[in-house]
């Protein structure tokens, strides 16, 4: 039976570095946030969408992301609302791409809200991703070209380190890509083990 390792990791950890390095290895990657992406241009989806937040958050009927983003960083009613229209229809898909990866003996789940949307719960293991608050910060500013407050108030409705350390089952310190990737194999060890 396939296994599933969940992993997780706030804004700016470098988890995508991490699942991408996984992928690297050959192990499938099923990245969450790419796939809601996607799932979020279904109709149905997007007048779900629409009915919650109304029409100021679409430009000429597409949805306008940034928008969206802004307001659900900044009201944790609104980032609820959104999660439970994306999260069962996301939820649903990956059932069935586990179903295509079953004869893997396991495959990595990414999402930066595996405890808060409670997918760990499907995961044989979990794995953390963390990284120095400064750190996290620069990454985030660099990459998404947004202000140090912007990315303050998106770390603040994420969990913290100290809870992901916690609540998983492996961490990766994601200070250097070439410790991390030294500390992922030792994980996979461990995994191939079990």
């Amino acid at each position: 039976m396939t296994k599933i390792i969940g992993l997780t990791g706030g804004i700016g950890s470098g988890k995508t570095t991490i699942a991408k390095y996984f992928a690297e290895k050959g192990i499938p990657v099923y990245i969450a946030d790419d796939e809601a992406r996607k799932i979020t241009e279904s109709p149905d989806i997007l007048q779900s969408i629409r009915t919650v937040f109304g029409d100021e958050v679409f430009n000429n009927e597409k949805l306008d992301r940034v928008k969206v983003s802004q307001i659900v960083f900044n009201d944790t009613n609104k980032l609820k609302q959104l999660n439970e229209i994306i999260h069962p229809a996301v939820k649903k898909h990956f059932k069935n791409w586990v179903l295509h990866h079953s004869n893997f003996d396991f495959i990595v789940y990414e999402t930066a809200i595996l405890f808060e949307s409670g997918s760990y719960k499907q995961c044989d293991a979990v794995i953390s991703v963390i990284a120095p608050i400064e750190t996290r910060i620069n990454r985030v500013m660099i990459r998404d070209s947004v202000s140090r407050e912007e990315v303050l108030n998106r770390i603040k409705n994420q969990l913290s380190d100290e809870d992901l350390i916690k609540k998983s089952d492996f961490i990766v310190e994601n200070n250097t890509l070439e410790e991390a990737k030294r500390q992922v194999n030792k994980i996979l060890k461990k995994i191939t083990i079990q």
